[in-house]
């Protein structure tokens, strides 16, 4: 009988592995540089063809290597103070980069936060310094730029640019407003649709500050998509505050993404309230999909079918079922036991086929065929019930035993690219069982992979491993409850079961009356790293599978790796030699690059440059390649600085031009995780906003108060004639404020710039752009039409504001232009005055030298904790903070412990301590703890 139980220390496989690496030099540095733990077990009958066997175990085992070292998998997690802000608030958050075997990171130096909007925009991009393995920020959501609504985070590194935009960090993060905030709204629509029209029936409930009902008021309102308004009309409301409407888009239009909004008329002399929506109806109903273990249904062989239901919106709906076969025998029932998600176990006969009979939880019925049973085949099964062994099973049916029946399988499980166990045999039964101690694997997704004979893979599993005591972390309060403004003292401890830990940890307090929060649906570090970073699509509630994980829980996440793929790699891609393209590497500091020609637009060898900054605080030199390409490494400055290179001491330095690279920017997606987004926040984060509403009073005092004088007027299209007969008002207008932190202002204009779409150096009117369109927009800069190139010559600092039409009513514009839509940037005005050619001269750009402003380090804030020493010390005011506690910065000695102080808020109830981390070993911890103020 055939045996894959690996014998651990047994002197046989010792003398085979010498043998093996005395003849395959390449596993000494394997060994040595890439596996962290490696098993290598075979038939103890080895076969003369076991060369031959040992060369395609060798070559998956190299490819693998070459994936590991290579092509190392950098991720990034955000911890944030909180879940959700309100306009005003500042986001505090913590960057940890992690890579194989979730250890800290050395690949990146630099990592990029970016907070998006829902109407795809990016509000503010920061750039962050990475020292050992993390980075602290923080984004002020000022009331200028942030308003209302869902909001989502996005975090990288230039080494991730490799790999797909899903390997990013994402997070959704709503944003309250309470400041000057009139009306509390709640609304619900429902979206029918066919192929040819369009009907969102929308309920909108309107309550004044006092949670009362506003009862009949007329309102107006109007739907717009793609800056066009599609839909308008005007209602009532009823007794119940509550307003109904239709929105029937024109013909042959659909809404898939709108912004209703509505404004109310208060009466009584008060001046109408407006409140807006994002609409987004969804198309379809709900969805079954059906997951065969190991890949394929195959004949004669029981087979677990795991599945997975969902509904319009993304989201798990449950289920029962009966399967029938075709001829109406009814073979098992199911139910769906988390999240829509659940299996059976189905032995698949002959010519039959089968058929799902799904009620779902609303009530609607549908059938869905089975993927169809193949004739041959062999799978890797595996089960999930006992935390600490893996035990898996190879099956093969009886066609596919008959053909390869004593011939070469094995079998290959990692995680992040590293071997942690292989196995070679040869079949010689239909069922081969084995286990493998969980121990000798990581924490995370392990990817168990079956290759055939010629050692391509026929059979896939990933199977979770969760161990107890990777990391013991714990938080302890000097007491276990305390009065308002009480100082706190808090002891952290991380050990595992054989040592103590340092490790890198932040600690967040909130108050939960304030703050409520559903920890299922929290991102975590344990979520993120360990589950959904590795995972394709969507994971819905990842925390769940985290907190107090018991049988349940662990059959649960076992559904869950049936049902989603695994997205590091293909065994296909890379035994055929086809890897990953590496276009750009890992940044170790900020990098300026660029070009030094000559007047004729030739290169210039081995030309000097220098680049200084203001005071000289910022120096570095660098010689031009053959190319006249040159490069300043490493650069470290803040935000907003403005730096100048030098080429004036070549010789003819005064012919010379300096030309900079744009750097890599990733292009804006859709929220991947838009399932989360809350549609109405004003009743979902009403306790927050509440508080808010108290804590920024002085703010909206201040906002009351008007201050005459001279208005000044700012530049516009209407200052400029070769603009005539375009709209007094534009569809759209960017504030110049948006592009303060921009490098270039092209690339942040693809993003802001709504409603238009960027195609090879031409933007476009998106909506024509979708219907084949072609025409493209014009630009002009201060009056002036220019093509998109030119765009980058502007100074994003020197922009006021940037006008966009997507129409043109006289036509006057888009006829002598030849275009569809029009953007107008226009730059600040220079205060006119006397000035000396001296002066001039200074102001022209000097052809040896060129001053910019690149995007350099976003300085984060500190977190301000008052210390109540005395009764009226630090803090005079009720103290309504909703973060009580934020450090980022928390690190434990050598026998794994430490302690931070702290003082209550005014708030009295539960307060929650979170504290995440990771220690140089690669062990991921995250601990709540509460505490109760009287």
């Amino acid at each position: 009988m055939l045996k894959l139980l690996p014998t651990y220390g047994s002197s046989w496989l010792n003398q085979y592995i010498s043998t093996l690496i005395s003849h395959y030099q390449i596993f000494m540095n394997y060994l040595k540089l890439s596996f962290a733990f490696f098993i290598l077990c075979f038939s103890i009958n080895l076969s003369a063809s076991a060369q031959q066997d040992t060369a395609i175990l060798s070559n998956i085992l190299n490819k693998s290597k070459i994936i590991a070292e290579r092509y190392p998998a950098e991720k990034v997690y955000l911890h944030f103070d909180k879940p959700y802000y309100s306009v005003a608030d500042t986001m505090f958050f913590k960057a940890y980069l992690t890579y194989e075997q979730n250890v800290p990171s050395a690949l990146s130096k630099v990592v990029y936060v970016d907070l998006i909007n829902s109407q795809d925009s990016i509000v503010k991009s920061l750039k962050l310094p990475v020292t050992n393995s993390v980075a602290y920020g923080s984004l002020e959501l000022d009331m200028i730029n942030f308003k209302q609504g869902n909001y989502h985070v996005r975090a990288y590194t230039v080494w991730m640019f490799n790999s797909d935009p899903d390997y990013f960090f994402t997070k959704t993060i709503p944003i309250g407003e309470a400041i000057d905030k009139k009306l509390i709204t709640h609304i619900s629509y429902n979206n029918t649709q066919t192929d040819k029209s369009q009907v969102i029936d929308a309920q909108i409930q309107f309550k004044n500050l006092d949670k009362i009902p506003v009862a009949g008021k007329s309102v107006n309102w109007n739907v717009t998509s793609n800056y066009e308004v599609v839909s308008k009309g005007r209602g009532l409301t009823d007794q119940n505050g509550i307003l109904k409407i239709s929105i029937v888009p024109r013909k042959n239009e659909f809404i898939t993404t709108g912004n209703l909004v509505t404004e109310v008329n208060m009466g009584n002399q008060e001046p109408p309230v407006t409140a807006s929506f994002v609409l987004k109806p969804v198309v379809g109903k709900n969805d079954i999909q059906f997951f065969p273990e190991g890949g394929e249904l195959i004949k004669g062989v029981p087979t677990q079918v795991a599945f997975k239901a969902i509904n319009q919106k993304g989201l798990g709906v449950d289920l029962t079922g009966t399967l029938t076969d075709n001829d109406g025998n009814q073979i098992t029932t199911f139910t769906s036991s988390h999240l829509g998600m659940g299996s059976f176990y189905l032995n698949a006969e002959g010519a039959k086929t089968y058929k799902a009979n799904i009620t779902f939880k609303d009530g609607s019925k549908k059938s869905f065929d089975l993927p169809k049973a193949i004739e041959s085949g062999i799978s890797i099964q595996a089960t999930a019930s006992n935390p600490e062994l893996i035990n898996f099973k190879i099956v093969a049916n009886d066609t596919y035993f008959q053909q390869n029946q004593g011939k070469s399988i094995y079998i290959v499980a990692q995680n992040g690219g590293r071997i942690y166990y292989a196995a070679q045999s040869k079949l010689q039964t239909q069922v081969t069982a084995a286990k493998i101690p969980a121990d000798k694997f990581p924490s995370g997704i392990i990817q168990m992979s079956l290759f055939a004979a010629d050692g391509q893979p026929i059979s896939e599993r990933l199977v979770f491993v969760l161990h107890k005591n990777a990391m013991n972390l714990t938080l302890k309060t000097d007491l276990p409850a305390y009065k308002p403004r009480q100082k706190v003292r808090m002891t952290v401890s991380a050990k595992d079961s054989t040592q103590r830990l340092v490790g890198d940890f932040s600690i967040s307090v909130t108050d939960l009356q304030k703050v409520p929060v559903d920890e299922n649906t929290e991102t975590t570090i344990l979520s993120s790293v360990l589950l959904s970073s590795d995972l394709k699509g969507f994971v819905e509630r990842p925390n769940y599978y985290f907190i107090k994980t018991d049988e349940k829980k662990r059959q649960e996440l076992d559904i869950l790796m049936l049902t989603q793929g695994y997205r590091r790699f293909s065994y296909k891609e890379i035994l055929a030699n086809r890897f990953p393209v590496t276009t750009y590497m890992p940044e170790q500091g900020i990098t300026v690059t660029g070009t030094l020609r000559d007047r004729t637009g030739m290169p210039v060898k081995r030309g000097a440059l220098r680049l200084t900054s203001p005071g000289r605080t910022l120096s570095s030199e660098a010689l031009t390649s053959n190319m006249g390409l040159f490069t300043f490494p490493n650069l470290v400055f803040e935000d907003g600085m403005e730096l100048l290179i030098n080429a004036k001491y070549n010789a003819a330095g005064s012919n010379m031009m300096i030309m900079l690279d744009n750097p890599p920017f990733p292009e804006v997606t859709k929220n991947p995780s838009s399932a989360t987004e809350i549609v109405n926040i004003d009743s979902t984060l009403s306790s927050y906003l509440d508080n808010s509403k108290k804590q920024y009073s002085n703010l909206r005092t201040l906002k009351e108060v008007k201050i005459t004088g001279a208005t000044v007027k700012k530049p516009s299209h209407q200052d400029y004639i070769a603009l005539t007969g375009l709209s007094m008002m534009a569809d759209h207008t960017i504030d110049g404020e948006r592009f303060k932190d921009c490098n270039d202002l092209i690339t942040c204009l693809k993003t802001l710039a709504v409603g238009m779409t960027f195609d090879i150096d031409k933007f476009y009117v998106s909506r024509s752009y979708n219907q084949g369109d072609r025409t493209p927009v014009q630009i002009f800069i201060n009056g002036n039409a220019v093509d998109a190139v030119s765009v980058s010559s502007v100074m994003p600092n020197d922009v006021e504001s940037v006008e966009i039409f997507t129409q043109d009513q006289l036509g006057i514009v888009f006829k002598q232009y030849q275009c569809n839509g029009v953007i107008v940037i226009n730059t600040k005005k220079v205060e006119k005055s006397n000035i000396s050619l001296a002066d001039l001269k200074k102001m022209m750009p000097q052809s040896n030298m060129l001053k910019f402003t690149p995007k350099g380090y976003t300085k984060a804030r500190d977190f301000y904790s008052p210390k109540y020493v005395t009764q009226t010390s630090s803090y005079t005011g009720n103290d309504l903070r909703t973060t009580i506690y934020w450090n980022p910065k928390v690190i434990t000695n050598a026998a794994g412990d430490t302690a931070v102080e702290f003082y209550n808020a005014d708030g009295k109830g539960t307060y929650r301590a979170v504290i995440e981390g990771v220690d140089a070993n690669g062990n991921v911890g995250r601990f709540v703890y509460r505490y109760t103020v009287k």
